[in-house]
């Protein structure tokens, strides 16, 4: 770090008087060591299908176009990590970390995994549980001793809810971890497409959902834990490009969060587990305000009672047949005996009474409703250099004056970040060009991840480098 960086984060931090929350740095995993552990767990066999898992981007460099597609192998990130020695270093090394932190600027970290992101999405359930048990140890092992400044998340698997729960209860009961990265996406075979890896529909675990994931979401509560995901959205959609990762990397996680946010808030798991935060990390803020826009402007015209305005059955029979006689052309004259007929589409009477009101399930009564859930139990990871960060701290512009909770995180240890000791800098850019406030810098960079984090767990920031001022602040007050 040069004398200049040094200096400016100095005179910041002496400005500021709170401290710093990373709430998504990234560990970058040495995958030989995290082999050890999966042959502890599973042998020497799980092992050698763990290799060719994490091989599949040689392989696809051998195969052509066709075969590519068929499997479903879209370009993955290359060259993803940054390269000064120092940072590369730091991103593999949690101890490293921890002793820079100060130097970076930041009080406290939540660090998340980068390959072990992929781990929960295998398909083979044996090695999946398996290979996120590895890496889970693995974890723990390269954390131990440093809970004052920094906490590992632990990844949960969720194919089934069952697996999801064993996994969590090993994570946080056995290994100690206090944070937990939840696949938010399962990719499902189509009936009769069990081969073939292209044919898939997502699963967010939303209405439609094939199991019911309320005992994962019981078993956070009882264990103290916020449900964090850091979902992917490559290779599902348009983002399945063959030759250009960015083409596929482009709004990714964004997408991926929607998606599931979408269905939490849909499926009704907020409104019935109001205690739960729940956070979508590395996407930014532009896709929630819209999806909490959205989801107020389909309310206030289908949600509850409101969807009987577009009830058919008010439609006048007899005056809509005098207009259509007096102003419809010959040739719609010429059918005017099967009007009836002709109006049902997308408008049919016989529409079932049960599935009318859509937002019943979520739990959602009035617009205000829905406020409260995006301001309260949603939170949403926007990165350091994110120029749509201030809009979640805009009260004009999103309905009923929302303030949606952003969270600072770096994603350190990646290509978004080529240079670490500037993340801190660059989120306060944001202020000293006025459109944030200092107090919004505050909530951004700190309280929020407190509300986030110690809104499940009071005890989350004990023993820490920011215990006193997270104690400060009532949680949950919103």
């Amino acid at each position: 770090m040069n004398d200049s960086i040094a200096r400016k984060i100095k005179e910041l931090r002496g400005q500021i008087g709170h401290p710093i929350i990373d709430a998504d740095g990234h560990l970058v995993e040495f995958i030989p060591a995290v082999r050890d552990r999966l042959t502890e767990e599973g042998g020497e066999s799980l092992a050698s299908d763990f290799d060719t898992f994490f091989s599949a981007d040689q392989l696809a460099r051998t195969l052509d176009v066709a075969a590519r597609r068929s499997l479903g192998l879209h370009r993955l990130s290359w060259w993803a990590f940054p390269t000064e020695t120092r940072d590369r270093a730091t991103a593999l090394l949690p101890r490293l970390l921890m002793e820079r932190l100060p130097e970076l600027g930041i009080d406290y970290a939540i660090i998340y995994p980068t390959f072990g992101l992929m781990v929960p999405h295998i398909d083979d359930a044996d090695l999946r549980a398996v290979t996120c048990r590895a890496f889970n140890r693995y974890y723990a092992d390269c954390c131990s001793g440093l809970s004052e400044r920094l906490t590992p998340a632990a990844l949960v698997p969720m194919h089934t809810p069952e697996e999801a729960c064993r996994a969590l209860d090993h994570s946080i009961s056995t290994l100690g971890f206090k944070a937990a990265v939840f696949a938010g996406l399962v990719a499902r075979p189509l009936p009769g497409q069990n081969e073939a890896r292209a044919a898939r529909w997502i699963d967010s675990f939303g209405p439609d959902a094939p199991f019911a994931y309320d005992p994962v979401w019981q078993r956070c509560l009882e264990l103290n834990v916020a449900p964090t995901f850091h979902s992917s959205a490559m290779g599902w959609g348009s983002r399945t490009s063959l030759t250009n990762y960015v083409f596929n990397h482009l709004g990714n996680f964004a997408t991926g969060g929607e998606a599931t946010c979408r269905s939490i808030f849909l499926a009704g798991v907020a409104n019935r587990f109001p205690d739960l935060r729940f956070a979508f990390l590395e996407g930014g803020i532009g896709w929630a305000l819209n999806l909490y826009s959205d989801l107020i402007g389909h309310y206030e015209k289908r949600g509850g009672v409101n969807i009987q305005q577009f009830n058919p059955n008010r439609t006048d029979a007899a005056e809509l047949t005098a207009l259509f006689e007096k102003y419809a052309s010959p040739a719609v004259i010429s059918r005017i005996d099967e009007l009836k007929e002709g109006l049902r589409i997308m408008s049919d009477p016989l529409e079932s009474p049960e599935g009318l009101d859509e937002f019943e399930q979520s739990g959602a009564r009035s617009s205000a409703d829905i406020q409260s859930v995006f301001e309260r139990q949603f939170f949403f990871g926007c990165e350091a250099d994110d120029p749509m960060t201030p809009i979640a701290f805009d009260d004009v512009t999103a309905p009923g004056g929302a303030r949606l909770p952003a969270l600072f995180s770096s994603d350190i240890g990646h290509w978004d970040v080529p240079d670490m000791s500037g993340v801190v800098l660059e989120a306060w850019e944001s202020v000293e060009s006025g459109r944030l406030t200092e107090a919004d810098f505050q909530r951004f960079t700190f309280q929020n991840a407190v509300e986030l984090y110690a809104g499940n767990n009071a005890s989350f920031f004990e023993g820490t480098a920011v215990e006193p001022a997270a104690r400060a602040i009532a949680c949950g007050r919103r």
